[in-house]
Protein backbone atom coordinates (compact mmCIF):
# COMPACT_ATOMS: atom_id res chain seq x y z
CA UNK A 1 0.00 0.00 0.00
CA UNK A 2 2.78 2.57 0.67
CA UNK A 3 4.20 1.75 -2.78
CA UNK A 4 0.82 2.39 -4.40
CA UNK A 5 0.39 5.66 -2.51
CA UNK A 6 3.87 6.83 -3.49
CA UNK A 7 3.31 5.86 -7.13
CA UNK A 8 0.05 7.78 -7.35
CA UNK A 9 1.57 10.85 -5.70
CA UNK A 10 4.62 10.72 -7.96
CA UNK A 11 2.42 10.37 -11.05
CA UNK A 12 0.44 13.46 -9.99
CA UNK A 13 3.61 15.50 -9.46
CA UNK A 14 4.98 14.35 -12.85
CA UNK A 15 1.73 15.32 -14.63
CA UNK A 16 1.76 18.74 -12.94
CA UNK A 17 5.38 19.40 -13.93
CA UNK A 18 4.78 18.26 -17.51
CA UNK A 19 1.75 20.53 -17.76
CA UNK A 20 3.64 23.61 -16.57
CA UNK A 21 6.97 23.03 -18.35
CA UNK A 22 7.44 24.73 -21.72
CA UNK A 23 7.54 22.48 -24.77
CA UNK A 24 9.33 22.97 -28.05
CA UNK A 25 7.08 23.94 -30.92
CA UNK A 26 7.63 23.91 -34.63
CA UNK A 27 7.25 27.02 -36.75
CA UNK A 28 3.93 25.78 -38.12
CA UNK A 29 2.43 25.18 -34.67
CA UNK A 30 3.68 28.58 -33.48
CA UNK A 31 2.04 30.37 -36.43
CA UNK A 32 -1.18 28.42 -35.83
CA UNK A 33 -1.08 29.44 -32.17
CA UNK A 34 -0.68 33.12 -33.09
CA UNK A 35 -3.58 32.92 -35.55
CA UNK A 36 -5.78 31.25 -32.92
CA UNK A 37 -4.92 33.94 -30.38
CA UNK A 38 -5.78 36.66 -32.88
CA UNK A 39 -9.09 35.00 -33.76
CA UNK A 40 -10.14 34.48 -30.16
CA UNK A 41 -9.12 37.90 -28.97
CA UNK A 42 -5.60 38.69 -27.87
CA UNK A 43 -6.89 40.93 -25.11
CA UNK A 44 -7.90 37.90 -23.07
CA UNK A 45 -5.03 35.66 -24.12
CA UNK A 46 -2.06 37.87 -23.33
CA UNK A 47 -0.66 37.94 -19.84
CA UNK A 48 -0.29 41.21 -17.99
CA UNK A 49 2.82 40.92 -15.79
CA UNK A 50 2.86 44.67 -15.20
CA UNK A 51 -0.28 44.33 -13.11
CA UNK A 52 1.34 41.72 -10.85
CA UNK A 53 3.41 43.04 -7.98
CA UNK A 54 5.98 41.06 -6.07
CA UNK A 55 7.31 37.57 -6.51
CA UNK A 56 3.97 35.93 -5.75
CA UNK A 57 2.24 37.99 -8.42
CA UNK A 58 4.87 37.15 -11.03
CA UNK A 59 4.64 33.46 -10.13
CA UNK A 60 0.88 33.56 -10.52
CA UNK A 61 1.19 35.28 -13.89
CA UNK A 62 3.68 32.67 -15.06
CA UNK A 63 1.46 29.81 -13.91
CA UNK A 64 -1.50 31.39 -15.68
CA UNK A 65 0.45 31.76 -18.89
CA UNK A 66 1.62 28.13 -18.77
CA UNK A 67 -1.86 26.81 -18.11
CA UNK A 68 -3.33 29.03 -20.86
CA UNK A 69 -0.77 27.64 -23.31
CA UNK A 70 -1.66 24.12 -22.22
CA UNK A 71 -5.37 24.83 -22.80
CA UNK A 72 -4.50 26.26 -26.21
CA UNK A 73 -2.48 23.19 -27.17
CA UNK A 74 -5.29 20.87 -26.13
CA UNK A 75 -7.90 22.90 -28.00
CA UNK A 76 -10.01 23.66 -24.91
CA UNK A 77 -11.71 26.93 -25.83
CA UNK A 78 -14.12 27.26 -22.86
CA UNK A 79 -16.23 29.84 -24.68
CA UNK A 80 -18.87 30.14 -21.99
CA UNK A 81 -16.24 30.75 -19.30
CA UNK A 82 -14.49 33.30 -21.51
CA UNK A 83 -17.78 35.12 -22.00
CA UNK A 84 -18.37 35.11 -18.23
CA UNK A 85 -14.89 36.51 -17.63
CA UNK A 86 -15.47 39.15 -20.30
CA UNK A 87 -18.63 40.24 -18.49
CA UNK A 88 -16.70 40.44 -15.21
CA UNK A 89 -13.71 42.10 -16.94
CA UNK A 90 -11.27 39.51 -15.61
CA UNK A 91 -8.21 38.07 -17.27
CA UNK A 92 -8.27 34.53 -18.66
CA UNK A 93 -4.74 33.82 -17.45
CA UNK A 94 -5.42 35.03 -13.91
CA UNK A 95 -8.51 32.85 -13.79
CA UNK A 96 -6.56 29.77 -14.90
CA UNK A 97 -3.80 30.55 -12.40
CA UNK A 98 -6.36 30.74 -9.62
CA UNK A 99 -7.82 27.38 -10.66
CA UNK A 100 -4.40 25.72 -10.80
CA UNK A 101 -3.20 27.12 -7.47
CA UNK A 102 -6.45 26.19 -5.74
CA UNK A 103 -6.17 22.68 -7.18
CA UNK A 104 -2.66 22.32 -5.76
CA UNK A 105 -3.87 23.68 -2.42
CA UNK A 106 -6.66 21.10 -2.40
CA UNK A 107 -4.13 18.40 -3.21
CA UNK A 108 -2.33 19.16 0.05
CA UNK A 109 -5.45 20.03 2.05
CA UNK A 110 -6.84 16.49 1.81
CA UNK A 111 -3.84 14.75 3.48
CA UNK A 112 -3.65 17.57 6.03
CA UNK A 113 -7.28 16.98 6.96
CA UNK A 114 -6.61 13.25 7.25
CA UNK A 115 -3.62 13.95 9.49
CA UNK A 116 -5.84 16.00 11.81
CA UNK A 117 -8.50 13.27 11.89
CA UNK A 118 -5.86 10.55 12.40
CA UNK A 119 -4.40 12.52 15.32
CA UNK A 120 -7.84 12.51 16.93
CA UNK A 121 -7.94 8.73 16.60
CA UNK A 122 -10.26 8.27 13.60
CA UNK A 123 -9.17 6.34 10.52
CA UNK A 124 -5.95 4.50 9.81
CA UNK A 125 -6.09 3.39 6.15
CA UNK A 126 -3.21 4.84 4.06
CA UNK A 127 -5.38 5.04 0.93
CA UNK A 128 -7.71 7.62 2.50
CA UNK A 129 -5.24 10.54 2.09
CA UNK A 130 -4.92 9.80 -1.63
CA UNK A 131 -8.67 9.89 -2.18
CA UNK A 132 -9.03 12.98 -0.01
CA UNK A 133 -6.25 14.73 -1.94
CA UNK A 134 -7.87 13.94 -5.30
CA UNK A 135 -11.32 14.90 -4.06
CA UNK A 136 -10.29 18.25 -2.63
CA UNK A 137 -8.05 19.00 -5.63
CA UNK A 138 -10.98 18.54 -8.04
CA UNK A 139 -13.33 20.45 -5.73
CA UNK A 140 -10.98 23.41 -5.30
CA UNK A 141 -10.18 23.40 -9.02
CA UNK A 142 -13.82 23.93 -9.99
CA UNK A 143 -14.72 26.41 -7.24
CA UNK A 144 -13.68 29.46 -9.35
CA UNK A 145 -15.97 28.25 -12.16
CA UNK A 146 -18.98 28.30 -9.83
CA UNK A 147 -18.12 31.78 -8.55
CA UNK A 148 -17.54 33.21 -12.03
CA UNK A 149 -20.78 31.77 -13.43
CA UNK A 150 -22.79 33.11 -10.48
CA UNK A 151 -21.32 36.62 -10.67
CA UNK A 152 -21.59 36.71 -14.47
CA UNK A 153 -25.26 35.68 -14.39
CA UNK A 154 -25.99 38.52 -11.98
CA UNK A 155 -24.15 41.08 -14.11
CA UNK A 156 -25.93 39.84 -17.24
CA UNK A 157 -29.27 40.49 -15.57
CA UNK A 158 -28.15 44.05 -14.86
CA UNK A 159 -26.94 44.38 -18.44
CA UNK A 160 -30.31 43.26 -19.81
CA UNK A 161 -32.08 45.88 -17.71
CA UNK A 162 -29.73 48.54 -19.05
CA UNK A 163 -30.27 47.34 -22.63
CA UNK A 164 -34.03 47.73 -22.23
CA UNK A 165 -33.65 51.33 -21.06
CA UNK A 166 -31.00 51.93 -23.75
CA UNK A 167 -33.38 50.86 -26.49
CA UNK A 168 -36.02 53.27 -25.20
CA UNK A 169 -33.51 56.13 -25.27
CA UNK A 170 -32.44 55.24 -28.81
CA UNK A 171 -36.07 55.18 -29.94
CA UNK A 172 -36.67 58.59 -28.35
CA UNK A 173 -33.57 60.03 -30.04
CA UNK A 174 -34.74 58.69 -33.39
CA UNK A 175 -38.15 60.26 -32.83
CA UNK A 176 -36.37 63.57 -32.14
CA UNK A 177 -34.85 63.57 -35.63
CA UNK A 178 -31.39 62.08 -35.04
CA UNK A 179 -29.86 59.48 -37.27
CA UNK A 180 -29.29 55.93 -36.11
CA UNK A 181 -25.50 56.24 -35.45
CA UNK A 182 -25.95 59.47 -33.52
CA UNK A 183 -28.88 58.06 -31.58
CA UNK A 184 -26.94 54.94 -30.57
CA UNK A 185 -23.98 56.96 -29.30
CA UNK A 186 -26.12 59.62 -27.59
CA UNK A 187 -28.11 57.00 -25.68
CA UNK A 188 -24.90 55.32 -24.53
CA UNK A 189 -23.56 58.64 -23.18
CA UNK A 190 -26.47 59.19 -20.80
CA UNK A 191 -24.96 57.18 -17.94
CA UNK A 192 -21.48 56.21 -16.75
CA UNK A 193 -22.42 52.72 -15.58
CA UNK A 194 -20.29 49.79 -16.59
CA UNK A 195 -22.88 48.53 -19.11
CA UNK A 196 -23.14 51.89 -20.86
CA UNK A 197 -19.37 52.16 -20.88
CA UNK A 198 -19.04 48.80 -22.61
CA UNK A 199 -21.64 49.81 -25.21
CA UNK A 200 -20.02 53.23 -25.67
CA UNK A 201 -16.55 51.70 -26.10
CA UNK A 202 -17.89 49.22 -28.66
CA UNK A 203 -19.50 52.03 -30.65
CA UNK A 204 -16.33 54.14 -30.48
CA UNK A 205 -14.23 51.19 -31.68
CA UNK A 206 -16.66 50.74 -34.58
CA UNK A 207 -15.91 54.27 -35.77
CA UNK A 208 -12.18 53.57 -35.68
CA UNK A 209 -12.28 50.16 -37.34
CA UNK A 210 -14.78 51.22 -39.99
CA UNK A 211 -17.53 48.70 -39.25
CA UNK A 212 -21.16 49.55 -38.66
CA UNK A 213 -22.29 50.23 -35.13
CA UNK A 214 -24.85 47.41 -35.11
CA UNK A 215 -22.08 45.01 -36.10
CA UNK A 216 -20.10 46.30 -33.11
CA UNK A 217 -23.10 45.66 -30.86
CA UNK A 218 -23.35 42.13 -32.25
CA UNK A 219 -19.66 41.54 -31.59
CA UNK A 220 -20.11 42.83 -28.05
CA UNK A 221 -23.04 40.45 -27.55
CA UNK A 222 -20.94 37.57 -28.87
CA UNK A 223 -18.12 38.49 -26.53
CA UNK A 224 -20.32 38.85 -23.45
CA UNK A 225 -22.67 36.00 -24.27
CA UNK A 226 -25.75 38.26 -24.34
CA UNK A 227 -28.31 37.14 -26.91
CA UNK A 228 -30.25 40.40 -26.74
CA UNK A 229 -27.36 42.36 -28.23
CA UNK A 230 -26.91 39.85 -31.03
CA UNK A 231 -30.63 39.95 -31.87
CA UNK A 232 -30.52 43.75 -31.76
CA UNK A 233 -27.62 43.77 -34.19
CA UNK A 234 -29.45 41.48 -36.61
CA UNK A 235 -32.66 43.53 -36.48
CA UNK A 236 -30.82 46.84 -36.96
CA UNK A 237 -28.97 45.41 -39.95
CA UNK A 238 -32.31 44.61 -41.57
CA UNK A 239 -34.08 47.94 -41.00
CA UNK A 240 -31.17 50.37 -40.68
CA UNK A 241 -32.25 52.41 -43.72
CA UNK A 242 -35.84 53.01 -42.60
CA UNK A 243 -36.11 55.26 -39.54
CA UNK A 244 -39.77 54.48 -38.82
CA UNK A 245 -39.18 50.74 -38.86
CA UNK A 246 -36.13 51.17 -36.63
CA UNK A 247 -38.18 53.06 -34.03
CA UNK A 248 -40.95 50.48 -34.10
CA UNK A 249 -38.48 47.61 -33.85
CA UNK A 250 -36.60 49.16 -30.93
CA UNK A 251 -39.78 50.08 -29.04
CA UNK A 252 -41.26 46.60 -29.43
CA UNK A 253 -37.99 44.97 -28.44
CA UNK A 254 -37.69 47.14 -25.32
CA UNK A 255 -41.28 46.30 -24.36
CA UNK A 256 -40.59 42.60 -24.84
CA UNK A 257 -37.51 42.80 -22.64
CA UNK A 258 -39.48 44.59 -19.91
CA UNK A 259 -42.20 41.94 -19.99
CA UNK A 260 -39.56 39.20 -19.80
CA UNK A 261 -37.83 40.91 -16.89
CA UNK A 262 -41.17 41.28 -15.10
CA UNK A 263 -41.91 37.60 -15.65
CA UNK A 264 -38.50 36.64 -14.26
CA UNK A 265 -39.05 38.82 -11.19
CA UNK A 266 -42.46 37.28 -10.59
CA UNK A 267 -41.02 33.79 -11.00
CA UNK A 268 -38.21 34.55 -8.55
CA UNK A 269 -40.72 35.94 -6.05
CA UNK A 270 -42.83 32.79 -6.44
CA UNK A 271 -39.81 30.57 -5.80
CA UNK A 272 -38.96 32.53 -2.65
CA UNK A 273 -42.55 32.26 -1.47
CA UNK A 274 -42.49 28.50 -1.98
CA UNK A 275 -39.21 28.19 -0.09
CA UNK A 276 -40.67 30.19 2.80
CA UNK A 277 -43.74 27.93 2.79
CA UNK A 278 -41.53 24.83 2.98
CA UNK A 279 -39.59 26.37 5.86
CA UNK A 280 -42.83 27.09 7.71
CA UNK A 281 -44.06 23.53 7.15
CA UNK A 282 -40.79 22.13 8.49
CA UNK A 283 -41.06 24.40 11.52
CA UNK A 284 -44.63 23.19 12.17
CA UNK A 285 -43.54 19.59 11.78
CA UNK A 286 -40.74 20.10 14.30
CA UNK A 287 -43.16 21.74 16.73
CA UNK A 288 -45.57 18.80 16.40
CA UNK A 289 -42.75 16.35 17.08
CA UNK A 290 -41.82 18.42 20.13
CA UNK A 291 -45.41 18.16 21.39
CA UNK A 292 -45.92 14.46 20.59
CA UNK A 293 -42.54 13.18 21.79
CA UNK A 294 -43.22 13.27 25.61
CA UNK A 295 -46.58 11.52 25.24
CA UNK A 296 -45.14 8.93 22.87
CA UNK A 297 -42.26 8.15 25.22
CA UNK A 298 -44.67 7.77 28.12
CA UNK A 299 -46.84 5.34 26.10
CA UNK A 300 -43.90 3.25 24.98
CA UNK A 301 -42.48 3.06 28.52
CA UNK A 302 -45.81 1.75 29.76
Amino acid sequence: MPIVVGAVFGLGVYALVRALMPTKRSAVSQVARIDAMRARGAAYESARPTQSKGRLGSTRAEVGRRVAEFYLQQGWEQRSLRADLAVLERSWENFLATKALLGVAGLFFGPFLFAVVWTLGFGSSPIIPVWLALLFAVLFFFLPDVEVRRDAAEKRRDLRRVIGAYLDLVSMSLAGGRGLPEALMAAAEVSDGWANQRIRNALADARITGISQWQALGSLGEELGVEELKDLSASLALVADDGAKVRESLASRAETMRHRELAEIEGSAGEKSQSMLVAQLLLCAGFLVFLIYPAAMRVFQV
